[in-house]
Formats: structure tokens, C-alpha cells, sequence
């Protein structure tokens, strides 16, 4: 009836009456979250409120009425029953759907109106730490997961490097000058941003030819929720042999200052960036279609060749005209990163010149870092440009139990009602990778909904009960403990690493393992105590069974700091025995982490690996892509890269088959110096292992399973008898 109103209402109006809702569209996704359920679902249409979204939930004739403007409404009213009458939780790692035999009725009618136009998901860097080996399957699941949890703005950038072989092709370069220009899969991140070239490649016609396709399957498939794709855009970065090719044009050298050789970008001065960033999204448009959203990163880690606001307001303009010359609708999508990350450069006057120069009703600015260092708050909120509050939380794909939580819960409210927000249309998740700490995005999604701040201390206790199944007194104050713990992190890029992934020292700390943690590390081990004690009402949880083993592991990787610091002050004091036996008790910790995290598909070396090679059609590609999966989780570039252990996983496989080894070749280096009474010779020591991890890099001897194995949730407790009352011990 409403929805036929509603027809009716629109037609008298001159509003658009056509249908938002796909119900055939929305029936196909309640079967794939909850299969075969959706005769248990009526599915009807209303309006937007007050232009956002909007979503009622009501029970009627023994079923329950799902109303939405768009699937994405639809399937967040979907998610917001499961969670709240049924306790159920959809996430990445553990799910629990198990429904009731009768579905609870709905009393009354429960209606959500979103206060935010815009909730943005994705980071570029996510699409090479987490999803650079994804097929159709795992990114169906995926973009579910977006519409259960209001996602309406992603960013959509597979399939690009398609997109610039076609122009750049049609421009005349050759496929000999664009292999040495595209990079391999694992690290397109950068090449779009314009960092680096070819490192990975050179990139086989085949997965462009898929990822084309591909992005087209995830275009439709978000457009048809209702959701609005970001695509991308022109920013300067073109081939080497451009400056060949066109010798009268602006082109100069950048260095992204991470060891790898200079890119060459186009100076917007120049007549042909408009012509091309013209043509590209000419181009990509004819395949993917738009949304009218671009995303434009002009200076990504890259500081400005001149801070002279004349420059930066002539150059922003020419990058908007490369769009709106294809699309006169465009509307620029901007990371805020680069006035965080080069604070130093980006002052008030530049980054007045760079947004001034474009129209308010065609910017948004994704305020990248909104809950640790937010930059909305010091620029008088992007001065008057639509912007986003954002997490960020994950470097690198990292797994260590971090967040701050409480922060995610106000923040974002907070912000929304602060007369010096201006015009913060939307809220976003922005994460380096996932995958991981699914409770804390389970939070921050939270907020879509609802404009007032979230209680974090109910919250967590209501999740523990949906993701296990149910209430267990135990769990709850696990729980309590994690977020006063693990989830009340600080200020740091990330969550805190362990020493076991750094390449071997004495030290404490180094480069890019940070291990200081930000909390004491045996009120974690309360809560392991804790979920320990709740493991056999629980283990049937999959979700428990995924918290347990991560607890286990976190537990054990912050142990493995005051181990190794006995060990080397064993090696100081020339204390044979001790170092014996400390550095045994070091390896021996790591086969422990290694075998736990074994019986869980969530860390598993081999299934990276394998889902890399799983995209080649020979051995070459497969080979190829193996190389890049190794790669960026361990070096990320060279044998002499500056980013190694940047994207460091504590992964099964990985554990045994590169950390482990890097430490025992280390130990025996230390034996033998320290019983021929010589000193340790540290360079010659730093070029072997050097040899050694470019020599893992590169193999391919299937060494690595791809399948889990064993009982987590009893290896759990086994490690628990063994390590519990020395982690409490140490000092």
C-alpha cells in the first residue's frame, strides 16, 4: 500500500516515480546472507526523508516487512533486525546466523533515518594489503557486507590500469612502454597514486583483461543497492618514455622517497593534462559508466614543487577541468591525508588555495584520519568544502588487536553537531587493510544509523552476546577488558608489533616494529584468562573461536618482547646458558603462535599465496603474482627496501618459513661469536640475510597450506597452560 502511495504521491508532485527497489535484487541478497529466509521477508519501498536515507522495519501476517528507498536501505533494515532480535552478527572473521526456528515479531514500527549523506568505505591502500587477489565471490561478500552496513560511496578503482592502456595505447605508446609503466597487482595502490612504476610487473594482458570485467560485475552490483562507486581520475603520473614521446611537454621527476626510482608527472600547466585527463574519463565512462565521482590525490606523499598559493590554486583548477571537460557533473573526491602526513608544508594558505579553487557543490574532502589525528578541527573544517569524518585505524594490513574505540563511539556525533563542523555530509572508513579487528568496524558502522554517541561499554557487551550466540558473563568482561585495553589505543600509526617480525636485533624497537604497547600487558592477559574460561560454553561460536585465537596470539606476541630482552641481556653478560636458553624458548614461542594460528583461515600464508597464483592462466603469471604476494608482506620492494616489515603479518607459514629462520640464522651467528670469544660481526650478518629474504621472496615451492588444521580453541588452551603464569612473570 505504501509503496503504491508513495507512486501516486510522486506522479501528483512531479517527483521521479521510478521504483528505487530491485525486489527481485533484494530477495537474491536475503538468500545469499541468510539462505533460504526470504520467503520470511516482505520487501516495500518509501521515500527518502528530508533527502537521506531511510529505513522501517515492522512485523505483519507472521512475517517480517523490510522497507527501504534502495536495496542499501533494505539491507540495512535486514541487518538491523538480525542484530537486534535475532543476535546475530555478519562480519569477517566469524559469523553467526543462527536464527531462531520462529523469527521474533517486530512491535510497533521501527524507523531509521541516516543524518549522513555520504558514508564513504575504502582506502586505495586496501585494495593491495587485503583485496588484491579477490575474485567475484569473495567481492560479492564483501559488497553485501557494505549494504548490511549502509556503505553508499566506495571506492571502486579495479580494473583502471585497463582503462589507461586503452588511452595511452590510443596516444601511440607501445606495449614495450607501458610494461615498463604499469607495476605488478600487489602494488597498484601506489602506481594510481602516482608513487611508482613497474615495481611487480611487467603486468600480464590477461589480468587486465579480467579486472576489467570484474570491475564491471562490482560496479553493477553496488549501483544496484543504490550505491554511488568513486571512481578515478587524472592527477599527472603518465609513462617514462612520455617526455620522449612529447619533448616540448612539462614533465618532472618526483621520488616518493621509499627507495624506489623517480615517476615522471605531468605539470597541470601543461595543455595536454587537461586532453588526457579528458580522455580517461571519457574512457572510463564507456566501460564502467559513472556516478559523477572522481577521486584525485594530486601530491600522495609528495610535497608541492613550490608552496606559492598562485600555483596551488592554478593547479587544482586545471585538475577539476580535467574532469568536468569529460563530465561537467564531476565532483573531485580528496584524501586529506597529504595535510596530515606533510603538515609541515600544508599550512592554511595552501591548502585555502588548493580547495578554494574549486566549486563547494563539486569537492568533497575525505578527512582520512579523523580518529587519531583529524584535520578538520585546524582548517575551519576544510573552509566551507563538504568533508568526511573518517577512521583510518590500519597500516599496512597489520593484524594487532588496536583501535580506539571510544572514539569511534562519540566522535563522529560529536563532530555532527559542532557548530565548527560547517558541512560534514558523511562519515567513512578508510583502513590501510581489513579483515581484521572486526569488532571496532562493527562499531564505527554503528553510527550510520543513529546521531547521537554510542555507549561503548553496553555496546560491547551486546556484541559479545550477538557474535557468540549468547550471553556468557565471561565474554562480557573479556570484553570490558579489551576495550580498556587493546581498544583504547593511542596516537600511533597503527596498533603496536611484535618483535618476533622484526628483522633480528637486540633492541627493543625498530624501524617499522613498534612494539611499546599503550597498555599493560598483563590486564590483557585477564581477559585471555577470561575467554579461556568461557571457551567450552562457546566453542561452538565461530566468532569465538576467531577471538580466542587472536587474543592467544596478541598475548603471545607482546610475550615475545621481555623474552628476547632477557636473551640479549644474556648475550651482554656472556651468560652462555641463559642465552641457550632464552633464544630457545624464543623459537620454540614462535612454532607455538605458528601452530595456533594454523587452525584459522584468517591467518593463513598459504591461502594469501594461494589466491594470488589462483588468478594466472600459466605458470609465468602465477609465478609472477606469487612473487608480489610474498613481496608486499615482507620486504615490500627490494632486498634493500626501506619498507620492509611495513605490511608484516603474524600469519601461520609466515611465522615458520621467513621469521623463524631470520632469528635462528641470527642465533647461530651469536653462538659461534660468542664461543670464539669474537665480537658479532652485524654487517656481514645484515648482508646474508639480506641474501636470504630476496631468496624467499622469490621461490616457489608450495610450501604453504592453504587450508586450516587442528582445534583452535584447544590449542588455545594448551598454550594457555603453558605460557599464562610466565607472561604474568615477566617483567
Amino acid at each position: 500500500m505504501r509503496k503504491w502511495l508513495f507512486i501516486f504521491m510522486a506522479a501528483a508532485f512531479g517527483l521521479k516515480a521510478n521504483a528505487q527497489v530491485d525486489r527481485q535484487a533484494s530477495v537474491s541478497f536475503i538468500n545469499r546472507v541468510i539462505p533460504g529466509k526470504a520467503d520470511a521477508f516482505l520487501i516495500e519501498e518509501i521515500p527518502q526523508q528530508n533527502g537521506k536515507d531511510v529505513f522501517e522495519l515492522q512485523s505483519r501476517d507472521g512475517k517480517i516487512v523490510l522497507r527501504g528507498n534502495n536495496g542499501l536501505s533494505i539491507a540495512s533494515a535486514l541487518n538491523y533486525y538480525l542484530k537486534n532480535y535475532c543476535f546475530c552478527d555478519i562480519g569477517w572473521n566469524g559469523t553467526n546466523i543462527n536464527l531462531p526456528a520462529t523469527l521474533p515479531a517486530v512491535t510497533g514500527t521501527i524507523h531509521k533515518t541516516t543524518p549522513y549523506q555520504y558514508r564513504y568505505y575504502l582506502n586505495y591502500c586496501t585494495f593491495n594489503y587485503t583485496m588484491a587477489w579477490w575474485d567475484w565471490d569473495r567481492w560479492q561478500k564483501e559488497i553485501d557486507w557494505m549494504a548490511l552496513n549502509g556503505i553508499n560511496m566506495p571506492l571502486a578503482i579495479t580494473g583502471e590500469e585497463a582503462v589507461w592502456q586503452d588511452v595511452y595505447k590510443g596516444m601511440g605508446f607501445t606495449d614495450k612502454e607501458l610494461d615498463a609503466f604499469f607495476c605488478g597487482p600487489a602494488y597498484f595502490s601506489w602506481f594510481w597514486m602516482g608513487n611508482i612504476d613497474a615495481w611487480g610487473g611487467p603486468l600480464p594482458q590477461h589480468w587486465m583483461d579480467s579486472h576489467k570485467a570484474l570491475q564491471k560485475k562490482i560496479l553493477e552490483r553496488e549501483r544496484m543497492f543504490g550505491m554511488k562507486p568513486v571512481l578515478s581520475s587524472f592527477t599527472g603520473h603518465v609513462p617514462l618514455s612520455f617526455k620522449d614521446r612529447f619533448p616540448k611537454a612539462k614533465v618532472k621527476k618526483t621520488n616518493w622517497d621509499a627507495g624506489f626510482p623517480d615517476v615522471y608527472i605531468l605539470d597541470p600547466d601543461d595543455e595536454l593534462f587537461e586532453t588526457i585527463g579528458k580522455k580517461y574519463i571519457e574512457a572510463q565512462t564507456k566501460e564502467f559508466g559513472t556516478d559523477h565521482l572522481y577521486s584525485a590525490d594530486t601530491f600522495n606523499e609528495n610535497v608541492p614543487p613550490t608552496n606559492d598559493s598562485t600555483y596551488l590554486d592554478g593547479m587544482s583548477k586545471k585538475v577539476f577541468r580535467s574532469m568536468t571537460a569529460a563530465d561537467p557533473k564531476a565532483v573531485w573526491v580528496m584524501q586529506g591525508w597529504m595535510f596530515h602526513y606533510n603538515n609541515k608544508f600544508w599550512q592554511p594558505q595552501q591548502i585555502k588555495a588548493l580547495l578554494n579553487a574549486v566549486p563547494n557543490d563539486q569537492m568533497i574532502v575525505l578527512d582520512l584520519y579523523s580518529d587519531a589525528h583529524p584535520v578538520w578541527n585546524r582548517t575551519e573544517a576544510y573552509y566551507g568544502k563538504p568533508w568526511i569524518w573518517s577512521m583510518l585505524q590500519n597500516f599496512g594490513g597489520n593484524i594487532s588487536l588496536f583501535g580506539r574505540m571510544r572514539h569511534v563511539a562519540a566522535d563522529p556525533a560529536i563532530a555532527l553537531h559542532d557548530p565548527e563542523s560547517k558541512n560534514m555530509v558523511g562519515i567513512g572508513v578508510t583502513p590501510e587493510g581489513i579483515e581484521q579487528n572486526p569488532a571496532l568496524f562493527a562499531l564505527m558502522l554503528e553510527n550510520v544509523w543513529r546521531d547521537t554517541p554510542i555507549d561503548a561499554d553496553a555496546w560491547v557487551s551486546n556484541y559479545a552476546q550477538r557474535r557468540y550466540g549468547q550471553v556468557n558473563a565471561n565474554a562480557a568482561e573479556a570484553w570490558h577488558i579489551l576495550l580498556n585495553t587493546v581498544y583504547s589505543g593511542g596516537l600511533t600509526e597503527g596498533g603496536p608489533e611484535s618483535i618476533i617480525v622484526a628483522r633480528p636485533t637486540m633492541q627493543k624497537t625498530i624501524d617499522r616494529v613498534l612494539t611499546k604497547l599503550d597498555y599493560d600487558p598483563k590486564k590483557l592477559a585477564k581477559a585471555w584468562t577470561l575467554l579461556i574460561n568461557a571457551a567450552d560454553s562457546l566453542k561452538q561460536s565461530d566468532g569465538f573461536q576467531y577471538d580466542l585465537i587472536d587474543v592467544t596470539r596478541q598475548v603471545l606476541a607482546n610475550y615475545a618482547s621481555p623474552l628476547q630482552q632477557k636473551m640479549a641481556l644474556a648475550y651482554k653478560n656472556g651468560d652462555k646458558e641463559a642465552f641457550k636458553q632464552y633464544s630457545t624458548a624464543f623459537l620454540q614461542l614462535m612454532d607455538d603462535m605458528d601452530a595456533l594460528l594454523s587452525t584459522r583461515k584468517d591467518f593463513l600464508l598459504g591461502k594469501w599465496i594461494n589466491e594470488a597464483r589462483a588468478n594466472g592462466i600459466t605458470e609465468k603469471e602465477k609465478n609472477l603474482y606469487e612473487l608480489n604476494a610474498r613481496d608486499l608482506v615482507t620486504l615490500w620492494g627490494d632486498k634493500e627496501s626501506g619498507l620492509r616489515e611495513y605490511s608484516n603479518r603474524q600469519w601461520a607459514g609466515l611465522i615458520k618459513g621467513y621469521y623463524k629462520p631470520r632469528w635462528e640464522f641470527y642465533f647461530t651467528q651469536l653462538n659461534k661469536a660468542m664461543a670464539a670469544g669474537t665480537k658479532f660481526d652485524a654487517n656481514a650478518f645484515d648482508a646474508q640475510v639480506k641474501n636470504w629474504e630476496w631468496q624467499w621472496v622469490n621461490k616457489h615451492d608450495n610450501a604453504y597450506p592453504d587450508v586450516a588444521k587442528g582445534d583452535g580453541v584447544e590449542k588455545a588452551k594448551a598454550l594457555f597452560a603453558k605460557y599464562n603464569t610466565l607472561v604474568l612473570q615477566a617483567e
